[in-house]
């Protein structure tokens, strides 16, 4: 049941900070209202998720973890615009079975694809074929109408450019649905020592081409912020939910210097 909270009712000219159970908070945001939804939720790995230090830390593990994502997912499609888009960022361990849950939410005629981010980073296994993937699967909301800002893509460089010509490789080509891309660097000025960190051009990319300018990106598994300085950077505004308190000040700590955020608790 939507419950309007007074705070959340002119969305495109603040951006909101919210401290809270996702849940409680899906059901206080209008309907209709949002334009793009990125979630990087748990991925059900059965570890704990530590920080540089152990503040923070939680575990990540579920009995039922359909059951603890779908009335998520649920609202996330009601507060969509009619021509909204959702990115769900997940991995191998729960890809499958999320899938199967958002064609029953949205429809699998609004199944667009599946991203696979690729990255060559830490240990190898030796007992099998090494994960070094992501899964983040794309709906929209209506296949027939929905934001896709072609022109925005960014352009990646061919593989031969000797094979295509100056012209085109000065250019470039567009992504595919293969996205590589390196994690967070330990080091890094981005690094904000959250645990499951991910990296700002992939966010960047999904927002330039699924979310209006001036638009409105959600994300309720905000962690370390990084939907909302993606969006800041490309003219759009967000509202980022946490329930962790360290998450919430990492994202004070990175928007420190960023004017019109709006902090606040769920009650």
């Amino acid at each position: 049941m939507y419950v309007m909270d007074k705070r959340l009712e002119k969305l495109e000219e603040k951006n909101f900070v919210i401290q809270g159970d996702n849940l409680s908070v899906l059901k206080k945001i209008p309907s209709n209202s949002i334009d793009l939804v990125y979630i990087d939720p748990p991925f059900n790995t059965g570890k704990t998720q530590k920080r540089n230090n152990r503040e923070g830390e939680y575990a990540d593990s579920f009995e039922d973890f359909l059951g603890f994502i779908k009335p998520r997912l649920l609202e996330a499609h009601r507060v969509l615009r009619d021509n909204g888009s959702l990115y769900f960022h997940i991995d191998y361990r729960e890809v499958h079975y999320c899938k199967v849950l958002l064609d029953q939410i949205f429809g699998r005629e609004n199944f667009m694809n599946e991203i696979i981010w690729s990255y060559d980073y830490g240990a190898r296994s030796k007992k099998r074929w090494s994960a070094k993937h992501d899964n983040i699967l794309f709906y929209v909301k209506n296949n027939k109408d929905y934001v896709w800002n072609y022109d925005a893509m960014d352009r990646i460089p061919y593989m031969a450019p000797g094979l295509v010509g100056p012209e085109k490789a000065a250019r470039g080509k567009t992504p595919t649905d293969v996205w590589w891309q390196t994690i967070v660097p330990t080091n890094g000025k981005e690094k904000t020592g959250y645990p499951t960190q991910k990296p700002l051009p992939i966010l960047k990319r999904i927002i330039k081409v699924s979310c209006p300018q001036n638009g409105v990106v959600l994300d309720f598994f905000a962690g370390s912020g990084t939907t909302g300085d993606a969006a800041i950077q490309e003219g759009r505004n967000f509202i980022l939910v946490d329930q962790n308190p360290q998450a919430i000040q990492t994202m004070k700590k990175r928007f420190l210097n960023m004017e019109n955020v709006d902090y606040s608790e769920d009650s």
